[in-house]
């Protein structure tokens, strides 16, 4: 529990901040460095506290600062206005022991090819997290009884160990490719990769060609939700408090067992699935589309990657026989990429997808609202909520979690949730970072990001405008799932976009939307199972589903659909 200090007495001025010096040992660096500095101090000894920044009411406390051609063998001091979360600023922080824990997150430079040089955390294998980026300079947590006024010394003792990639087996494949395409835009050797699980029988089938199911969503370390080996009930069971549900990991492994047992059943469609790594050095996944601040990711993954895996792995190659799916982040770019590249994929199914449609902005309309954080009033600031269970009760402001994104990095440099939404969708700026889509620090709308982002990367909207074009090649292709009680109000974008489908003519939309009755994030559709159970069959659910029910209405005429289902 946090303690706090207080006085009866009468103030006689503001509290002087603890004062903290951070020291760059010369044996971490042969150059100077740049990235974001953060000090950390928490009162929960059960993790490192760089484990312990959220957007939670458990969260601890953070404080960041950039720094630029920092010299080996000299110390930075953190001034007193330096930015915090959740409190502002160094003097609030109450007199107590904490464990104290520093980190440099290091930023690279890259000359782009649009003419702008920026500095930008590189993705080193992990997935673009912050507190387990290899090489990301670290210290030990010291326990300090920090007092108003205080000094304290601190220095980075250790570096964070580089990723071991996972290695090929029998089933799993793990290619990667450079990507000219990105290359040619950040100015620098760029990379795209993916994980392949193969069919039952591919080896001896050496004649067949494969349907391609691809999974979108957050960096993979390798291919979720497959294990060739029964639950290991020696390890010890782990609650789920996001599900409460004890033993949770052993759940886990269990579904993942049944996977591969049922990937090898006989009823089972014969197909590739994949997992794509497309991280890059703002977010851990590029959300699957062209932009202007990361480059043509769109067309990197559907000109180079997804024609590399098919040529490698026997693909059918053809739009028919690709199925895109994925949840939240993976939901958005299932559905992106079947509006923005209608003739290169057979179906989407988007579950929980981020906003589709920006008036619903989880509870911002960008179009109207003139404040992101406060609903508008003449007397009264009602704070925006940012995160909700299903009973409604909300755990986190719309400002907290862009309060702690500003921490952890300034010009969207932060890693998390808002940042990359901004970096994917706005305008570049002339300093050569994405353009604000509000002021971070007010919440005031820019309408004329808002105005490029509608444009360009609102889904409902795109899909309205160009039903002309776009009706003929999405027909039977779109489905879309959402919990009524998404924890980041994402519903409401959803049925603001069935709204739109559902008055489609010439033709009819000919998909699916559907709701789960107070499911949160992220409900893809099963009514038969809770979230904790479902999340795990992505797989599972939707190739079968696929194959049964839309193959029928999306393959030309002529098209295999048999040859592959042995």
């Amino acid at each position: 529990m946090v303690v706090g200090y207080w006085s009866c007495a009468v103030p006689t001025g503001e509290p002087a901040a603890p004062s903290f010096t951070v020291q760059l040992p010369a044996e971490f660096s042969d150059e100077p460095l740049d990235g974001r500095l953060l000090i950390m101090l928490s009162t929960n000894t059960e993790q490192e506290p760089r484990f312990q920044i959220s957007d939670g009411p458990g969260t601890q406390l953070a404080f960041g600062m950039d720094v630029e051609n920092w010299e080996p063998g000299s110390s930075i001091e953190f001034r007193p206005d330096t930015p915090g979360y959740p409190l502002e600023g160094m003097a609030e922080i109450p007199s107590r022991e904490y464990q104290v824990q520093v980190l440099l997150h290091k930023y690279e430079t890259f000359n782009r090819s649009d003419g702008h040089t920026v500095k930008l955390p590189m993705d080193r294998g992990e997935g673009q997290q912050w507190n387990r980026a290899p090489g990301n300079l670290l210290s030990t947590p010291q326990t300090l009884t920090i007092e108003a006024g205080g000094s304290y010394e601190l220095a980075f003792d250790q570096a964070i160990e580089p990723i071991t990639p996972p290695e090929d087996t029998e089933w799993i494949k793990h290619v990667q490719i450079r990507s000219e395409l990105l290359s040619e835009f950040w100015g620098r050797d760029m990379y795209l990769g993916a994980h392949v699980l193969l069919p039952k029988g591919w080896a001896d089938h050496p004649e067949a060609k494969y349907p391609l199911a691809i999974m979108h969503g957050h960096f993979p370390s390798d291919f979720g939700g497959w294990r060739t080996e029964p639950v290991d009930t020696s390890e010890p069971c782990v609650y789920s408090s996001r599900f409460d549900m004890d033993c949770y990991n052993h759940v886990v492994q269990q579904e993942a067992y049944d996977f591969y047992q049922m990937w090898n059943g006989d009823d089972f469609p014969r197909m590739l699935a994949i997992e794509i790594q497309h991280a890059n050095p703002y977010y851990d996944d590029s959300y699957a589309v062209n932009s202007e601040n990361l480059g043509p990711y769109g067309d990197a993954i559907t000109y180079e990657l997804i024609p590399y895996i098919e040529e490698q792995f026997r693909g059918i190659g053809e739009g028919w026989a690709r199925i895109l799916y994925g949840g939240s982040t993976g939901g958005w770019e299932a559905l992106a990429v079947q509006v923005l590249y209608p003739d290169d994929y057979g179906t989407c199914y988007a579950a929980c997808p981020d906003p589709i449609d920006f008036r619903a902005f989880c509870l911002t309309n960008i179009y109207e609202d003139k404040n992101a954080y406060y609903l508008e009033s003449e007397f009264k600031r009602t704070e925006v909520a940012g995160r909700r269970d299903y009973l409604g009760n909300v755990t986190s402001s719309l400002q907290d979690m862009n309060q702690r994104e500003l921490v952890l990095g300034t010009h969207s440099r932060s890693g998390q949730q808002w940042d990359i939404w901004e970096a994917v969708y706005s305008p570049v700026g002339a300093d050569g970072y994405p353009q604000r889509i509000w002021d971070k620090v007010t919440g005031e709308i820019n309408p004329d990001v808002a105005a490029y982002w509608k444009e360009n990367y609102d889904l409902a909207y795109i899909m309205k405008r160009d039903w002309a074009t776009l009706g003929p090649k999405l027909k039977g292709k779109v489905h879309i799932y959402c919990g009524d009680m998404d924890n980041y109000y994402l519903n409401n974008a959803v049925y603001l976009t069935e709204d739109i489908l559902e008055e489609t003519t010439a033709p009819y939309y000919d998909g699916e939307v559907d709701y789960g009755d107070r499911a949160e994030h992220c409900w893809n559709g099963d009514h038969s199972q809770p979230n904790a159970i479902s999340r795990l069959r992505y797989h599972q659910m939707f190739i079968p589903k696929w194959v049964a029910e839309d193959l029928p209405k999306v393959a030309p005429a002529g098209a295999d659909t048999r040859s592959w289902r042995y």
